[in-house]
């Protein structure tokens, strides 16, 4: 006997789901076990590292949520806006005040309605016009408030000073709006079919299933103490990421975008706090997957994020190539990689897949998008609402407790419709993704899109918005945009246009640049100017001529690329290093390459982005360059980056005379001072600057210290100083110093090492000194020449945090030479101090000559109270060099 055909549908597991407000579980969880545990992390450039525990947070809130609702009935509209909700805007960056922002509204009864500060003007007027909002806060330093219009603004800090009259207790039901009876917890505006963005509404109940599968499938572990929110709050992962641990009496760490582009910057971060999960595209996977290699083998073979064990990838198909990749590097059986469906309209995930390992792949074309959630239905639909039969392809459906309300002014209610299939009240809506999909033995495929939306790092874009702007632009004639290669590591947005006879555009660029006004940066296409445009016989456009066009003429193979470089302006001592540079960026730009490669180049003017740009650096490091990462995305073209290069090389060859006699001159760089530098002996009036460049130095970027957070505090720096503050002034071998303008740049603090201070230290720095003792006495009182004044002890050396990279090197620079002419003056033996961090110990080995006394693996340390190794996390490379300088002969 044949079986009987299986129709293509999944179901989830059935949980009760207790709704419930989820302010109202955070308060709950505040009063009951969590209110003095750390909820916030975020490091300030100027207020330095923050940590905001329950309390705080819940009463800031509260006061916030008071402020806004004082501030709303000024200008009350009931109902709101068309669909009855009260909604609140928030265009502010990723900080403290964001997250403290979004429970505040929470508090006051309505929902939250992200605007980036980035939007151009016309999106911004469009989401105010239609959701109503009853009111905006906006960041401090936004500067463009004007483009609210007649919808009531106000700062985030004006509210807050009126808020600080405010009590902290929990709003009353009866005092919010709507009496605290509505359910929308917020409203995410994504690209919209017709060309224009529509806002998706959800409720608590909705978020509370996402998050409650999320709890019960991934738990959190035991060691779990800090969460990442770093995706953009306009993006629907932005509410797990932050809502996940906040609910779970955790702390999330803040991270700010140019963290989160930066791989570099993004795995110091991961590793300093030990984050065990992070939610990423896969476009930043590869990236991080490319990065993490070469810090490997930089490292000795110790391999970084061992702690992040389980990586979700959404927004994005996950190739299973990447897939693969991944466990090249990390360990099967202790690392998973999970790959998550879904979109705004369902709670961001509705189906998910687990990779965990290679040979599990094997059985595997393609990566599954899985198995449903709790209370999650999936369909896949014919034309007529029927279900498909089991390995056939159809339309993506969704029912179940993550759809959402729908969308904003009640647009597209095509997407959201009865499900003829279920009689149960809770799959009683479908919601039609738009997706091709098929189902082979309980598991869900992806096989593409109904219509012409994308994705471009996470984010939903729809060709046809964008073709609508472009196509709006004065001068533009005819066009279409389409993508090339979507979902691989090619992909590209183009728009292929034809001009009007007077159109002022001259070059694609220039078209570019007018979109930047219209649409957000990653929706930007690539525009080519044609003459015509080439039609199929229909009288269509004929779109895979275009694609084709696009290929051949921007192939990758070296021989057909018709890159254009410029050497020009190139000195002919650079000429040698250009060409390898320009060439290494035309390989790996190829295709997208969109002007003539020379020193004003922009690397992503050219069309490089964030991917390729790591590409890059791995194939200037293969041939013998060692740019970082860092500083390759933070130069403004590629003259900065060749200047780099060549330094670095004349630094390196200079380093190589270290062995002969007689050639310590020659390993001296000269410093050509910008800044007018002046070292005064510190004094009471300099106390308030001192605490401040040392807490900054030390505390945000210390190498130790970064092991021991979130353990310690600012005010530990704080509470040490001072302790030995009138000691510091009195010894008078201390100085701080200031540029022309008066500013405080630099503290440099000395003891004589036979005469040092008793510090009571009460924090978890104490496990610091003992580690500085354990490296620097035995080599003190047995090695360097005995009694007082003969030892001048480097203790402290901070520079200020707002000092740019050359600013931070000249002042290093002079601090030295002061402390030199210090010791001199004051007649020591020699100078004694103990560097932790990779530059200052190259400069005090091969700049200023300090003798190597001892170099210290930091992750073999044992802390003696109780055996412990707090720096075992540390890399091998990490190391601490206890240097000495005898200058008695000098």
């Amino acid at each position: 006997m044949g079986t009987l055909p299986q129709p293509a549908i999944v179901k989830g597991q059935l949980c009760p789901l207790e709704t419930t407000l989820l302010h109202r579980t955070f308060e709950t969880n505040v009063d009951q076990f969590c209110g003095t545990d750390t909820a916030i992390i975020y490091n300030d450039e100027r207020r330095g590292e923050l940590q905001i525990n329950y309390n705080v947070l819940n009463s800031t809130a509260n006061r916030l949520a008071a402020a806004a609702l004082n501030r709303i009935k000024d200008h009350f509209r009931s109902p709101a806006n068309n669909d009855g909700d009260h909604i609140v805007a928030v265009c502010m960056h990723p900080t403290d005040r964001l997250v403290t922002m979004l429970l505040a509204i929470w508090k006051a009864g309505a929902a939250y309605l992200p605007i980036d500060p980035t939007f151009p003007p016309n999106r911004i007027q469009h989401i105010l016009g239609e959701a109503k909002p009853v009111l905006v806060v906006y960041d401090d330093d936004y500067d463009n408030a004007a483009i609210f219009g007649k919808t009531p603004a106000i700062s985030y800090a004006e509210l807050r000073k009126r808020a600080s009259d405010m009590s902290n207790a929990n709003i009353r039901p009866d005092a919010m709006l709507g009496h605290g009876e509505s359910q929308l917890a917020l409203v995410l505006y994504t690209s919209g079919s017709t060309g224009v963005p529509k806002g998706v509404r959800l409720n608590h109940e909705t978020i509370l299933n996402r998050l409650q599968w999320q709890w019960d499938r991934f738990p959190y572990s035991p060691t779990e103490r800090v969460g990442v929110f770093k995706t953009a709050l306009t993006f629907v992962d932005s509410v797990t990421e932050i809502w996940g641990p906040l609910l779970n009496g955790m702390a999330i760490i803040v991270v700010p975008k140019k963290i989160t582009n930066n791989p570099e910057r993004l795995v110091e971060l991961l590793e300093r706090y030990r984050i065990e999960r992070l939610v990423l595209v896969p476009t930043l996977l590869r990236s991080l997957l490319l990065y993490l290699p070469l810090q490997q083998q930089a490292n000795g073979g110790t391999k970084l994020l061992y702690n992040l064990r389980t990586w979700v990838c959404s927004g994005e198909p996950l190739q299973i190539s990447l897939a693969r990749e991944f466990f090249d590097y990390f360990e099967e059986g202790v690392h998973e990689l999970c790959n998550f469906y879904g979109s705004t309209e369902v709670m961001g995930d509705v189906t998910y897949f687990v990779c965990e390992s290679k040979r599990q792949l094997d059985n595997y074309e393609k990566v599954p998008i899985g198995y449903p959630l709790n209370n999650t239905v999936i369909y896949i639909l014919g034309p007529n609402l029927h279900p498909v039969q089991a390995e056939e392809i159809g339309e993506l459906y969704v029912s179940g407790l993550n759809l959402a309300e729908g969308y904003v002014n009640g647009r597209d209610r095509d997407r959201f419709i009865d499900n003829p299939l279920s009689i149960d009240p809770a799959f009683a809506r479908l919601y039609r993704t738009g997706d091709y999909a098929s189902v082979s033995k309980g598991c869900v495929y992806y096989q593409g899109r109904t219509d012409s939306q994308i994705k471009i790092r996470g984010h939903r874009v729809d060709l046809s918005e964008v073709e609508a702007n472009l196509l709006g632009l004065p001068g533009i004639d005819k066009g279409i945009v389409l993508c090339y290669h979507a979902g691989e590591v090619d992909q590209a947005l183009l728009g292929f246009v034809t001009l009007e006879p007077n159109s002022h555009y001259q070059t694609g660029l220039q078209v570019e640049g007018a979109l930047a006004d219209k649409l957000a940066h990653y929706m930007i296409p690539q525009v080519i100017l044609l003459e015509s445009i080439p039609l199929l016989v229909n009288g269509k456009i004929d779109r895979q001529t275009l694609l084709k066009m696009y290929e051949n003429t921007n192939n990758n193979d070296d021989s057909e690329i018709e890159i254009e470089y410029d050497y020009s302006d190139v000195p002919v001592s650079q000429l040698a290093v250009a060409k390898d540079l320009f060439e290494t960026v035309g390989q790996v730009i190829g295709r997208s390459t969109r002007a003539k490669i020379c020193l004003s180049s922009n690397f992503y003017e050219l069309g490089g982005n964030s991917l390729n740009s790591i590409i890059t650096v791995t194939k200037l490091c293969g041939k013998g360059y060692p740019v970082s990462i860092t500083t390759f995305i933070g130069a403004n073209n590629l003259g900065e980056i060749l200047n780099k290069i060549c330094a670095d090389e004349r630094e390196l060859k200079l380093c190589k005379f270290d062995d002969e006699p007689n050639t310590k001159e020659r390993l001296t760089p000269s410093f050509d001072y910008r800044m007018q530098l002046t070292a005064y002996p510190l004094a009471l009036e300099h106390k308030k600057d001192t605490i401040d460049i040392i807490t900054s130095s030390f505390f945000e970027k210390a190498d130790l210290e970064q092991w021991l957070k979130p353990q310690i505090y600012e005010t530990d720096y704080k509470d040490i100083l001072e302790d030995i503050w009138l000691v510091l002034i009195e010894k008078g071998l201390s100085f701080i110093v200031k540029d022309e303008t008066g500013r405080s740049v630099g503290v440099s603090l000395n003891f004589d090492a036979r005469d040092e201070p008793e510090v009571t230290v009460t924090s978890k720095l104490i496990i610091v000194f003992e580690f500085l003792e354990f490296v620097e006495g035995p080599i003190r009182d047995s090695v360097l020449p005995e009694g007082v004044n003969q030892i001048l002890h480097s203790f402290m050396m901070g520079t200020c945090a707002e000092l740019s990279a050359q600013e931070n090197i000249e002042t290093m620079h002079f601090m030295e030479s002061e402390v030199l002419k210090l010791a001199k003056r004051r007649n020591f033996a020699g100078i004694f101090t103990t560097n932790t961090n990779p530059l200052t110990q190259q400069l005090g080995s091969n700049v200023y000559h300090y003798e190597t006394m001892l170099d210290y693996q930091v992750n073999q340390f044992v802390y003696s109270a109780d055996g412990s190794r707090p720096f075992a996390a540390a890399p091998n490379s990490q190391r601490a060099v206890v240097h000495w300088k005898d200058i008695r002969q000098q």
